[in-house]
């Protein structure tokens, strides 16, 4: 009996000693590591297209205020930037969203001895490029939708615009502006206005020189019709056979081709486009998001903030896509 006794009290100073030291008896749902699977706290690394940047924050709101567990830590930038931050700067990733659809098979589909990444994306908001300019622009009293290309290449006018080796804008400006030449019939056009768009105004992201535009050291910037809306700023409509904004002209959009370091590039409709990379960390969540994204309320919040919206997402593989996803989306449209 005195052994016996002996016993138990040497295991209660034992668990004294322990907890003494830092060790706590294991409780439902504790942790004693960082470990976010054990304690349900998940963080969503997304990388996504500059131009999200305003509609994703509102996105991710929702989506945490639906999901308490859950934090989005976005990072927006060039599309093709974001992509080789996954593909090449090896970062985790759990969505990836770009401006421009085809960047996701180029860089991520594992072609050319590449490493796979993703198999399947899907199209789930459409865009149109223009120029912007505020009061403070040079010709901003006379531009129209008519003589737009005539003052945007009047001596002394600043043009922003993306770099075309980086992001979607970039090389899309240079496909509008050679489209545009044959639609007005102005040959040299492009040539005349990208002479006012400096190297000194170009940035990996059209967003990034949003501020230059607010304090007039550039006249006009090239971005998409969405930020224009969201910032309230003046715009050119400009015709729907030049902007990339509308798939029954694809066929017209494909007679131009401009010269980037990752390659040609033709023109095609702008559809964004999003995709989960094959190692995200924490695909089940990350599947939710895009869920959302895609279902009623994402489609609204992509609306309300002056983007497109298709009729219905749609997949360049429909079997590819997550299973919980497929009926969310529809096959993509022959061009």
């Amino acid at each position: 009996m005195r052994r016996f006794v002996t016993m138990i009290l040497i295991l209660a100073l034992t668990g004294i000693l322990l907890t003494g030291c830092g060790g706590k008896a294991s409780q439902p749902g504790s942790q004693s590591t960082g470990d976010q699977k054990t304690s349900g706290k998940i963080t969503l690394h997304l990388y996504g297209a500059g131009t999200l940047a305003v509609p994703f924050k509102q996105l991710d709101e929702a989506f945490q205020q639906k999901y308490p567990n859950i934090t989005v830590q976005p990072q927006f930038g060039g599309s093709v930037k974001m992509v080789k931050q996954v593909t090449e700067m090896k970062q985790p990733a759990d969505i990836v969203a770009v401006a421009d659809y085809s960047v996701i098979p180029k860089y991520m589909f594992g072609e050319n001895g590449q490493q796979k990444y993703t198999a399947w994306y899907v199209g789930f908001a459409s865009n149109a490029i223009t120029f912007v300019y505020t009061n403070k622009s040079k010709g901003q009293d006379q531009i129209n939708n008519n003589n737009w290309y005539q003052v945007l290449a009047e001596k002394g006018v600043q043009i922003g615009r993306s770099n075309p080796d980086t992001d979607p804008s970039g090389y899309q400006t240079l496909q509008m502006l050679n489209l545009a030449e044959k639609y007005y019939q102005a040959p040299g056009l492009a040539e005349k206005i990208l002479a006012n768009a400096s190297a000194a105004n170009i940035r990996d992201t059209e967003t990034e020189l949003l501020s230059a535009l607010a304090a007039g050291q550039i006249d006009y910037l090239a971005i998409y019709k969405s930020d224009a809306r969201q910032h309230d700023l003046k715009y050119l409509d400009l015709p729907a056979q030049i902007d990339l904004s509308a798939p029954q002209y694809a066929d017209t959009y494909q007679q131009v081709k401009v010269k980037t370091k990752n390659g040609d590039i033709t023109g095609k409709p702008i559809v964004y486009a999003v995709t989960i990379p094959d190692n995200a960390p924490n695909a089940e969540w990350a599947r939710k998001y895009v869920a959302f994204l895609l279902g009623p309320e994402g489609q609204g919040i992509m609306k309300k903030n002056g983007f497109g919206l298709l009729d219905k997402p749609y997949a360049n593989d429909v079997a590819q896509v997550p299973a919980e996803l497929q009926q969310l989306v529809s096959p993509w449209p022959r061009q």
